[in-house]
């Protein structure tokens, strides 16, 4: 098992004071909710009509961008540090990141890296499995862990997260102009949108699509990989928690939703372990390795990912053998209390 069950330590949760918790609640509901208000524009535009076929483009492109942004930018760069780039390219990713309306890059960082520490037990940040037993529990649990976790009194610590974050002056710059990259992030399919239609109409189906539809519906997946992916899915590695690898997540977030496997080999640029695992951004940077775009693409070998798969599967063995175990031993119990209760 790889997952640490110790107790935070106090420097790694920081309890915000009343204003500033109702300061945190105000965004995150606001990046939630206004983004579902124009998704439901959005539908309304195409039940009606009101739309054209560069508002679906739009819509598709600024998902890609959304995506790999928080996928190979935020994720794999940042926060694991799988590979290196230029300062050019470093600065597409964290821009389209930013876009996507998940957080300044501090925040996203810190919270999933806690995440990781302590998944699927106390101190994990949104796990789906802490809400309690049966299935009343695990439906609170899943909904939590999907989006009202964001509007917890709690911050992870930047300094006890992301102390290489917080001392570069060149991605804090990023942190600090976050709120810009997320306006442009709107304004830039609207203005695709006029550019290419020439009419206000068409500036604001851009806006709709390209940005507060495409934002919510591209959130709506990554708030899965936190959720379902915790919760429903194949397990081929044992890790300690319970992520799984969930496939119409994986499909859905570009590879994220690979939780098993990612949990495994956190530091690996590839969520993929076998070619036919879903897995857009590790294909993307793949490709981007052998055009040098990107370099020093961390991922484990063959033998490494074979000695976790078989001590997953002991795993597995050694619980099956436990439960078959134990009901061979309370069978017996069962038995006699049944004939005692009958008096013979």
């Amino acid at each position: 098992m790889t997952t640490a069950t110790m107790t935070p330590p106090e420097a790694a949760i920081v309890k915000l004071d009343p204003a500033s918790a109702r300061t945190k609640r105000t965004i995150a509901f606001t990046m939630m909710a206004v983004p579902g208000l124009g998704t439901v524009a959005a539908a309304w535009c195409l039940w009606q009509g009101v739309y054209t076929a560069t508002d679906l483009w739009l819509f598709a492109a600024m998902y890609f961008v959304h995506m790999a942004g928080i996928t190979i930018g935020f994720h794999r760069y940042l926060a694991h540090k799988s590979f290196k780039t230029s300062r050019f390219f470093e600065g597409v990713l964290l821009i389209a990141g930013s876009m996507g309306g998940q957080g300044p890059i501090m925040d996203w960082v810190t919270t999933h890296r806690r995440h990781h520490r302590f998944s699927d037990h106390d101190g994990d940040p949104h796990s789906p499995n802490l809400a309690g037993p049966g299935l009343r529990g695990k439906l609170r649990g899943l909904w939590y862990a999907h989006m009202p976790w964001m509007l917890s009194d709690e911050n992870s610590s930047w300094s006890f997260w992301a102390p290489d974050i917080l001392r570069d002056r060149r991605l804090f710059f990023y942190h600090r102009t976050y709120q810009l990259w997320v306006a442009a992030g709107l304004a830039l399919p609207a203005l695709i949108g006029f550019a290419v239609e020439g009419t206000a109409t068409a500036a604001l189906t851009g806006f709709l699509f390209g940005g507060l539809a495409r934002m919510f519906l591209a959130n709506q997946a990554a708030w899965c990989v936190g959720s379902l992916s915790h919760m429903i899915g194949g397990r081929p590695f044992d890790n300690g928690d319970r992520s799984a690898n969930n496939w119409p997540v994986a499909i859905f977030t570009f590879g994220e939703g690979l939780q098993n496997n990612h949990h495994a080999f956190p530091g690996s640029y590839r969520h993929a372990v076998r070619r036919w695992e879903p897995d857009l951004s590790g294909w993307l940077l793949t490709a981007l390795g052998r055009a040098r775009v990107v370099w020093d693409l961390r991922q484990p070998d063959a033998a490494t990912i074979a000695k976790r798969r078989a001590a997953g599967r002991a795993a597995r063995a050694g619980g099956t053998a436990r439960t078959r175990a134990a009901s061979a031993a309370a069978g017996p119990a069962r038995t006699a209390t049944t004939r005692s209760s009958s008096g013979v």
